[in-house]
């Protein structure tokens, strides 16, 4: 069965670039986010990497940890990481996991149980390990994005994904469409007109059921 959004996590322990860690220890109270990629040296994931690094403060101030997940080992993520630091301009200071075992890749139904990967593979072989899982710190899933080998993916839809479900985290609110910080959310159906008002504020009534407030 596939991972669904306000599922744990799958926990695991398993050897990266930055040491031995359990996934849950590492999270700790934070927000974290899982990269998996299909194999190291392969060209749409170097730039993913390597915007990764870039994107460090951001995901700092965010207090969101960054984790890669690679099929290849350790070794060959330390050699790897030079060519990201190399074409990004910026170290790339967050831990990738050795997942040769492809432990962690069908943990997270990534690959089919039985999917055929022999010695030599190559990235079709895991092609389908191209996702990304935004966790809470609640060790929850919140949000899920999986993308083709040819499409890199949008980091900038990643940090607003991620800024939206920290503001509307245990919070009766909702962002719209192409929502970005600071334009207004929308008021959850489970709270009434008065309630809301006296929760938020003035109300823009679009609709009976649309209702706009400035984000708290």
């Amino acid at each position: 069965m596939s991972l669904r959004i306000n599922d744990v996590a799958p926990n695991f322990s398993a050897d990266s670039t930055a040491g031995k860690i359990d996934l849950h220890e590492w999270i700790g109270d934070s927000y974290a986010i899982i990269f998996s990629h299909p194999k190291d040296f392969t060209p749409v994931c170097t730039t993913e990497f390597g915007a990764v690094a870039q994107l460090s403060g951001e995901f700092k101030k965010l207090n969101t940890k960054v984790i890669g997940v690679s099929v290849d080992s350790v070794e060959e993520h330390q050699k790897w990481k030079r060519d990201i630091e190399a074409f990004a301009g910026s170290p790339a200071d967050f831990p990738i996991i050795d997942d040769t075992s492809l432990a962690v890749s069908k943990l997270y139904n990534m690959l089919p149980a039985d999917a055929y990967l022999p010695d030599g593979r190559t990235p079709a072989h895991s092609a389908t390990v191209r996702t990304v899982f935004i966790i809470g710190p609640d060790k929850k899933i919140r949000l899920t994005m999986s993308y083709p080998m040819s499409v890199g993916r949008n980091f900038a839809e990643i940090i607003r994904a991620l800024q939206a479900v920290q503001l509307t985290d245990g919070q009766p609110i909702a962002t719209p469409a192409n929502w970005v910080p600071g334009q207004d959310v929308i008021v959850a159906l489970s709270v009434n007109d008065a309630d809301a008002k006296e929760k938020f504020g003035e109300l823009d009534i679009k609709l009976p059921y649309l209702r706009f407030t400035k984000a708290p």
